[in-house]
């Protein structure tokens, strides 16, 4: 289905002719508080399969309409067709899709040997890729808390695509900023879920030995028309003022950092996120991130609506490489619920069970988890006083 353009709005699509994408400028999305959606957003009774069956915000039909143009140039690794999709049985509610192209051509990753490595400029990073990759530029208007004119966070596509609409938000990529999370990405990435206007557009992050790729700032977006299990899942306040919650539930416990709406609330998100990923740095303990709309923390909600932003963190086990003998990789969605399987022998023989025993696999020992739960908490507490 076309997406309708604005002929007075920006475009974001590529000249017909190759030879003058490289003089092509990259034009701004430019969004204000007025394009952050928080409230009315929830799920169908039944979700379309591509994000345009949905009505579109500006964002989307921005991202949305420049994502399928790229594809359609033939940028991408492979054609994403429509992935073969099954929740498995049982109590988490697993969402697996087979996707055998991602698997076999996806980029091998960067020899990464500490979740502190520094940047390599040497090594595949975003300022080699094509110039027809970037979609647009996000800048924010001066009304947003924190804005800062001279950001850039550049949208490009993933050229091996998890799920439809799959792109990368990186920070200003001349600066050659490793992979550790930074404020500025963090905020864009929070707003960028709710510049969307489809319930099923996350973000995530994964640290070096978190089985990031790139040693090169970057987190991933992309549209995924299902829930996921760690929307509503209940979680237990760690502190009195409820800043810092811990999901018990499966697929993997997290801390969990929840705003109801932009401003202060979610500069606050933003800082005590950020504080948090800076410890696990600090201290050589790979994590994963994810932004999804979701229901606020506490008991678990069995409502449509999607009242806030839920980010989720996971500490975990570093690892270094993929491991190509198992059904799936652990990152950031699988430790979601969301689980891009690499064979049809695995996607059709891959049970609750054996996903689970792959991420509890990956999670840190008790021990060890129970030190990071303390820091964290006592790193909240500082906050407070």
């Amino acid at each position: 289905m076309a997406i309708p353009h604005d002929s007075n709005e920006t475009s974001y699509l590529l000249p017909s002719n190759s030879e003058d994408w490289e003089g092509h400028g990259i034009p701004d999305f430019v969004y204000g508080q007025k394009d952050l959606l928080l409230q009315g957003i929830q799920w169908p009774r039944i979700a379309p399969r591509l994000p345009d069956g949905l009505p579109l915000s500006r964002f989307d039909s921005a991202l949305c309409s420049a994502w399928r143009q790229r594809m359609e140039l033939g940028l991408f690794r492979y054609r994403l067709g429509e992935l073969q999709t099954q929740t498995l049985p049982g109590a988490v509610g697993f969402v697996a899709q087979l996707n055998v192209e991602r698997g076999v051509q996806r980029r091998r990753p960067e020899n990464i040997r500490s979740v502190k490595q520094a940047f390599d400029p040497k090594q595949f990073n975003f300022n080699k890729i094509r110039p027809g990759e970037v979609l647009f530029r996000l800048r924010r208007e001066p009304d947003l808390p924190g804005a800062l004119p001279e950001e850039d966070i550049l949208v490009m596509i993933n050229v091996s695509p998890l799920e439809w609409g799959h792109m990368l938000l990186v920070p200003e990529p001349s600066r050659g900023l490793p992979q550790r999370l930074l404020p500025s990405a963090l905020r864009a990435g929070v707003e960028a879920v709710l510049l969307s206007s489809h319930p099923g557009f996350r973000i995530g992050f994964n640290s070096l030995g978190g089985l990031a790729s790139v040693n090169h700032l970057h987190l991933h977006g992309y549209y995924l028309p299902h829930r996921l299990p760690v929307e509503g899942a209940p979680s237990e306040a760690l502190d009195p003022e409820g800043h810092l919650h811990l999901l018990q539930a499966l697929p993997a416990p997290g801390f969990l950092f929840y705003a109801s709406r932009p401003g202060p609330d979610l500069e606050a998100l933003v800082g005590r996120v950020c504080r948090a990923t800076d410890y696990l740095g600090d201290h050589e303990i790979a994590h994963n991130l994810f932004v999804t709309r979701g229901a606020p923390p506490g008991k678990t909600s069995p409502s449509p609506a999607l009242m806030g932003v839920r980010v989720i963190l996971w500490a975990r086990k570093s690892s270094f490489g993929i491991k190509e003998s198992e059904a799936f990789n652990v990152a950031l969605c699988e430790l979601a619920g969301h689980l891009p399987v690499k064979t049809f022998q695995d996607f059709s023989s891959l049970t609750e069970a054996a996903a689970l025993a792959l991420i509890q696999d990956c999670l840190l020992p008790p021990a060890q988890a129970g030190e990071v739960r303390a820091a964290l908490v006592a790193l909240t507490a500082q906050e407070q006083q």
